[in-house]
């Protein structure tokens, strides 16, 4: 529920009768039933959303109880998407039911986000259930619901969308609620919890703020991407959150996130805020003051406040909201000469563009002892073409000039999803297949590379090639470079949603401590994908527990930070043999048992 309501009321004066308006957040509803709340695209659409992802399955309604200062006519409108628009019925339909009437028009049939008209409708009773029916168990997706006694239809433009919703609710500026810590992570992926995890061993009081109700980011039992890479000097750390080598899509993952879970909920000292999404930071004089967030269901917010920041947030939102500096796409081979001859263009692009590595939406299917139908789907076949599958591992990517890993990541999940539904229908024409059921489809895209903050050093390709020795190496990996591109770039009858790598063999190397905080944004750490390298440079190091390292790399950092009351670049300038030292005492640490 929203700020601790389900709906939003206000009543307008019109020509000397009460207009009343009654707003319905999706996200807020007291019943989900088998739909899920969806923030991934908040900063893209405007909101987290009630998706219907019953691959294949028509998902248990959702439902909510809606008070209405008075009974009456009321206009209906639904804001939704039909997320595949052509010549077919579209794929996530879904009805409104109000005081249990369902009402007779399907949902989910304009192209892009906005507000489709549903009726006009008898409010018989102050209180009523309101829920959402989906028709197809093909994620039909709801983002809110709007009664009105007049016939006035929502803005659908996002910025005054977002001021409308806003005075609806009389919400002010400021969240009413302001917390103050040590430390404030944002993102509660490896890198995030092994940040958390270092700097509360070492006294700090921590924020770790994660928009998910579990940790782990790609390697969480929601996205199911096994951890790779070397534990460095973090082994203990490390072990605490990491996850077996198990293949990628595996439902072992689950037993991954109960050690996980449990081990950063152990300390006293990380208050854990699951459920909420950053959504702003402010900096003055090129330093952050605070840190947004929202409860991805209730509406919720907070102020967190702290004299440092780390931003594991994968697509660099905390320093990209403070100005920090922050690049996107392939460098030209002439920046810093990765040049990889045998593979030209692929490895590296005479002329700097905006292709980074694609997203991964996993998936798997099992045998059972009867016939399992599977529903015609001719909207995905346009992606999924004749290629037939009953499981995707990592290859299964999408990226292309045309998609923004970021503002466009809805449309990326989605054309994973038309891929994976339209294969497994083509494997599913196959009689050895008639007894295989759709398991599990992640709804979650798994991101390679977006934005990628710039620290005092940017690590390259060439520094994990020559094995650069850095006075403040912090991270050490011994895995080998691999970029990723789509196969249709060698041949486009291939599908565009598979991808091969490119394997660079390297010696040992090291990532400086001067790429894990920001140039210009003074009091900013950052760790994961979103630390401060080149494309090729992200290549080997972008794995989880290289991330890992990172993190736990800063939180050592930060906790010397407020020892010595300065800022990150400082901890390189005036007290980086401390900070080496301890580093160093961390292979000595003993590593307990952990048990699952």
């Amino acid at each position: 529920m929203k700020n601790g309501l389900t709906f939003i009321i206000l009543l307008l004066l019109f020509s000397g009768c009460y207009a009343q308006d009654v707003l319905i957040e999706a996200e807020g509803f007291d019943n989900p039933g088998g739909w899920t709340v969806d923030p991934q695209f908040e900063q893209q659409m405007g909101s987290p959303y009630l998706l219907a992802h019953g691959i294949g399955e028509p998902v248990k309604n959702a439902s909510t109880n809606v008070k209405f200062e008075s009974v009456g006519d009321y206009h209906v409108w639904v804001r939704t998407k039909n997320w595949v628009p052509g010549k077919w019925k579209a794929p996530g339909r879904f009805q409104l039911k109000v005081a249990g009437q369902t009402i007779d028009k399907s949902l989910g049939l304009r192209s892009g986000w906005g507000w489709e008209y549903v009726d006009k409708v008898a409010i018989a009773d102050t209180e009523v259930v309101i829920e959402l029916v989906d028709l197809t168990g093909f994620d039909g997706r709801c983002d809110a619901i709007y009664f009105s006694t007049t016939a006035k239809e929502p803005p659908s433009a996002s910025k005054k969308l977002a001021v409308w919703r806003k005075e609806l609710k009389s919400e002010p500026n400021a969240p009413p609620q302001t917390k103050s810590y040590d430390l404030v992570v944002v993102g509660g992926g490896l890198a995030g919890c092994a940040a958390s995890i270092a700097a509360a061993e070492q006294g700090l009081k921590v924020a770790l703020i994660h928009d998910r109700p579990v940790l782990g980011g790609n390697a969480s039992e929601e996205i199911r991407v096994h951890t790779l890479g070397i534990y460095g000097n973090f082994e203990r750390i490390l072990k605490k959150i990491d996850t077996e080598h198990y293949p990628n899509g595996s439902a072992d993952a689950k037993l991954d996130q109960k050690k996980r879970d449990a081990n950063v909920k152990s300390y006293k000292n990380i208050d854990l805020f699951l459920n909420h999404r950053a959504y702003g930071a402010q900096a003055e004089n090129n330093s952050i003051q605070y840190v947004d967030a929202r409860h991805t269901s209730t509406g919720d917010r907070i102020r967190f406040t702290a004299p440092r920041f780390v931003d594991s947030t994968g697509d660099g939102w905390i320093g990209y909201w403070a100005g920090a500096t922050f690049n996107y796409g392939r460098e030209s081979s002439e920046t810093y000469g990765e040049i990889w001859e045998e593979h030209g263009e692929l490895w590296t692009p005479t002329e700097p563009d905006d292709a980074v590595m694609g997203s991964s939406v996993l998936w798997g299917s099992k045998e059972t002892d009867a016939v399992q139908e599977f529903p015609e789907v001719p909207w995905a076949m346009p992606v999924a073409k004749e290629y037939a599958r009953v499981a995707g591992e990592w290859q299964w990517e999408f990226s292309s000039p045309d998609h923004n890993q970021i503002d466009d990541a809805e449309d990326i999940r989605d054309h994973m999803l038309r891929a994976i539904y339209g294969s497994f229908a083509n494997a599913k024409k196959d009689p050895e297949n008639a007894n295989r059921k759709l398991e599990w489809v992640s709804s979650l895209v798994g991101k390679r590379e977006s934005r990628r903050l710039v620290g005092d050093h940017i690590f390259t390709f060439n520094d994990a090639k020559e094995g650069r020795k850095f006075p403040d190496g912090v991270v050490i990996e011994i895995r080998d470079v691999d970029i990723h591109y789509q196969t249709v770039l060698e041949d486009e009858k291939n599908p565009d949603f598979i991808s091969e790598a490119l394997f660079y063999k390297t010696p040992e190397y090291y990532i400086p401590y001067r790429s894990l905080y920001s140039k210009n944004i003074s009091n900013l750490f950052m760790a994961g994908r979103n630390f401060s390298c080149s494309h090729a440079g992200l290549g080997g190091p972008r794995v989880m527990r290289t991330t890992g390292q990172m993190g736990a790399a800063v939180g050592f950092a930060a906790a010397l930070c407020k020892k010595y009351d300065v800022n990150p670049r400082e901890i390189y300038t005036g007290y980086l043999d401390e900070y080496l030292a301890l580093i160093e005492e961390q292979k000595f640490e003993k590593i307990p048992e952990t048990k699952k």
